[in-house]
């Protein structure tokens, strides 16, 4: 179970369902099937007897950006070190990739502090990054938190 695969699209209701959960609480946003469909290749995955617990994104942006997102993890899976363990895979990546910098926004900034990310503006990431944003039903009022790793 302590493997971090890339995810496939047999993951991807799995992953949709386990993101929407925590977003219907409040805590992440929500993402679309489509949208995870589309993004498949992004997403790492932990899975315990077929079933994914954990998973995370590590999107490119650009040449020296990229992006973690939907990093979840079932609420009895939580406290084991999965969502530090997926977090480092795609901090990984993105070293080998080259990118420099990889941020999130989040709503638990002291779990990314934890990983190594500082808090930053949101205003002193690039105007690129807020596309996604429109589709949020937060915009423009958004209340989370930017952390930002350098490498």
């Amino acid at each position: 179970m302590d493997t971090v695969e890339k995810a496939t699209i047999k993951d991807a209701s799995q992953i949709h369902r386990l993101v929407n959960n925590f977003a219907g609480q409040g805590k992440m946003l929500a993402r679309s099937l489509s949208e995870i469909y589309e993004n498949i290749r992004d997403y790492y995955v932990i899975r315990e007897d077929g079933q994914v617990i954990a998973c995370a994104a590590l999107h490119v942006l650009w040449e020296d950006l990229a992006e973690i997102k939907s990093v979840a993890v079932t609420h009895e899976h939580q406290k084991k070190g999965w969502g530090e363990k997926l977090v480092t895979i795609c901090l990984d990546e993105a070293r080998l990739l080259g990118i420099p910098k990889v941020f999130c926004l989040t709503y638990t900034p002291d779990f990314f502090s934890k990983c190594g990310f500082k808090i930053i503006d949101k205003s002193n990431l690039p105007q690129k990054i807020w596309g996604e944003c429109f589709k949020c039903p937060k915009f423009p009022d958004c209340d989370e938190a930017a952390l930002i790793y350098s490498f």
